[in-house]
């Protein structure tokens, strides 16, 4: 019986250690008092501010606040990890804080880190580029050991790879860095109990947390909004953690030493994890940013912003190098002209508002009705409720699982609650406590937005692909698909009428899931529907075919058929909202009238979607007919511009439904 492991033979991916100067250095001492050139934080921020632009222009979302808060924390770790002839041989290096990858790209293009330069920059977040929104490592290994985006699971991967590290007899420190955003996820917190725990017990090699504490998260102040987390990071001493605090955070030279101090104290001795708490700005640079209640957690500049230039000066104090200035000239004056836009005269908006209306059209009845948020309401469309009802509202912090499970107890106590975050957290941090909501009998309304590649900048790790599939086998859930903001305020005021009427007759509702996109869409897709709880909606009529899609790919039909019919195929498109529970009698009958012939379109993985759930209902029900699915073909996304651009590469679009329909026929 073997006492010792022998691992697999595993190609390191990781580029190495940069050979070149820096481009940009700015000279500090090092724990011998030596001179040592670190990469300028400056430099980073302003090569952040630029890349954001570039990704805005091209209709991606960015992040500025994150990265500009930890830029000297990065500047100092990769100066002392970049020492070594082989880093990654000496360290491990997480990095939790997803939005600060971008800050990341800059600093290494500094470098010359993997070949990276300024001109790869531009690319961020772009289809064609590994920079993605979060650091990806199924699309860019050579610069992320580890993929992030959720925030809180680098924590307890890191102790992972501490734990390897200490079983294997590799000579490697770990190195985590963690916001004090994801220090409110359970599994942080889990980590942080474990990981000192287990060192005392020899159980990890050298491990240093490295945490930005700038009390902000996306919405605004965690003291202000949540609770303080001051206590939290207290604690850490008492769960056996050596505690370093540095007061100035923005100090590169006070940081650097503070970085060297926690290394050579976590290698002197290996049994005491070791925690640094920097005190930073979120924003810092430009002070606009940092007064902001968000720490400007996006990116503050539109496309094509005359401020650009400013920005970037501020972030120099006025000096920035011509490099900069030269670049934020170029692209202001390749500015396109504007084109005339076209309308079909619906107005156009997110699917967002439609919930926040009902919830406020249900609350002023009387019901009660009451928010519990996880920092993201702005984005899920449910802050018009916090703003009209502030006192039945409740941001509970970066804590998915947590909010979910408090609104089942909210629940219990006979309030109709409401939980809302981004489809990819509601439906794999907030599973276990949504199966619980129905054996406990608290059933929630839940709005999880930017399903799929709807969520198309943040890159695979915030694209839920599986969001039908994970929850349309609970007991006890409704799952629907909204695709515009009436059809969503419709179906939302009835499931909380229904909520109320099901509870008071001593039955159990169940919990009802909404899931739907980013993107604008138009309020409506055809004047004087009746949205019938249960039931589908027949969009276009014709008998080539029948179409069944939901949420965002609805419109994606509609172009499909509009195309169509100009070259004389009448096809069907039927919008289906109400996914893990279809009315096969109504379908059935639409598919029989189009000669049995179905494709079902739609942005989920193949397995266990939309199209997969309403095939096998149909053929349970005893129907016949053809079938095709359009959807996600087994694959991670990535980092786009727009979701359009996925749909066209993963075959999802109005395109590749025109080609279906046409083989079929």
């Amino acid at each position: 019986m073997p006492n010792s492991l022998t691992p697999l033979k595993l190609a390191c991916k990781l580029a190495p250690t940069p050979k070149g100067p820096l481009k940009y250095p700015v000279t500090v001492k090092n724990k011998e008092s030596a001179d040592e050139q670190l990469a300028d934080p400056k430099a980073s921020r302003a090569l952040v501010a630029l890349m954001n632009q570039h990704a805005v222009i091209g209709g991606a979302a960015a992040h500025w606040g994150g990265p500009a808060g930890f830029a000297e924390i990065m500047s100092s770790i990769h100066a002392v990890m970049f020492r070594e002839s082989d880093w990654h041989q000496s360290y491990n290096f997480i990095n939790d804080a997803g939005h600060a990858e971008n800050g990341i790209y800059a600093l290494r293009a500094n470098y010359g880190f993997d070949g990276l330069d300024f001109e790869a920059l531009k690319g961020f977040r772009g289809i064609e580029s590994k920079l993605t929104g979060h650091g990806e490592a199924h699309l860019n290994p050579e610069g992320v050991f580890i993929s992030n985006g959720p925030l809180g699971s680098g924590v307890p991967q890191a102790q992972g790879l501490a734990l390897a590290d200490q079983i294997l007899g590799n000579d490697r420190v770990t190195v985590c860095a963690v916001s004090d955003g994801a220090s409110m996820e359970g599994e942080a917190k889990e980590a942080f109990a474990a990981i000192p725990g287990l060192a005392a017990k020899e159980k990890l090699n050298p491990f240093v947390l490295l945490i930005s504490d700038n009390n902000t998260k996306l919405s605004g102040r965690i003291s202000e909004d949540s609770f303080d987390m001051s206590p939290t990071f207290k604690s850490l001493e008492a769960l056996g953690w050596q505690v370093i605090v540095e007061e100035e955070g923005h100090n590169l030279q006070k940081v650097h030493n503070q970085v060297e101090s926690a290394l050579n104290k976590a290698k002197a001795d290996p049994t005491r994890a070791v925690a640094v708490i920097f005190k930073t700005i979120k924003g810092y640079g430009v002070r606009a940013t940092e007064e902001s209640a968000s720490g400007g957690h996006g990116y503050p500049l539109k496309a094509y912003d005359p401020k650009l230039v400013e920005f970037i000066q501020e972030i120099y104090n006025g000096q920035a190098p011509a490099e900069f200035v030269d670049w934020a000239e170029s692209i202001l004056a390749n500015k396109p002209a504007a084109s005339a836009s076209s309308s079909n005269g619906v107005k156009k908006e997110k699917v967002q508002p439609g919930f926040s209306r009902a919830a406020i059209q249900a609350a002023n009845e009387g019901l009660p009705v009451f928010s519990i948020s996880a920092d993201l309401q702005g984005s899920t469309g449910i802050a018009g409720f916090h703003a009209e009802y502030p006192q039945f509202k409740m941001d509970i912090g970066v804590a998915e699982s947590n909010m979910v499970s408090t609104a089942v107890g909210m629940a219990k106590a006979g309030i109709i609650p409401i939980v809302d975050t981004f489809a990819q957290f509601g439906i794999t941090k907030g599973n276990l406590p949504l199966i619980m909501a129905g054996l406990s009998g608290g059933p929630v309304i839940g709005l999880f937005s930017h399903i799929g590649f709807q969520d198309a900048a943040d890159g695979a790790s915030h694209q839920s692909t599986t969001y039908l599939s994970a929850v349309s086998s609970i007991p006890h859930v409704t799952a629907i698909s909204c695709s515009c903001s009436q059809e969503a305020e419709s179906y939302m005021y009835q499931a909380i009428k229904k909520y109320q009427t099901e509870a008071e007759a001593g039955q159990q509702p169940d919990s009802v899931l909404f899931f739907y996109g980013r993107e604008n869409h138009p309020q409506y897709y055809r004047e004087g529907l009746s949205y019938q709880w249960g039931a589908p909606q027949v969009l276009v009529e014709g008998d080539a075919l029948t179409v069944v899609a939901h949420g965002p790919q609805v419109a994606k039909a509609l172009l499909a058929a509009e195309t169509l019919k100009a070259e004389g195929i009448a096809i069907t498109v039927v919008n289906n909202p109400f996914v893990n529970k279809p009315d096969t009698k109504v379908i059935s009958k639409l598919i029989e009238k189009t000669g049995g012939k179905l494709i079902t379109l739609e942005d989920h993985q193949l397995i266990g979607g939309a199209g997969a759930q309403l095939i096998h209902a149909l053929v349970c029900d005893g129907h016949n007919f053809r079938a095709k699915s359009l959807a996600n073909p087994g694959k991670f996304g990535q980092s786009a511009y727009k979701a359009d651009h996925l749909y066209a590469r993963y075959g999802m679009d109005e395109v590749a439904l025109i080609s279906a329909v046409k083989e079929f026929l």
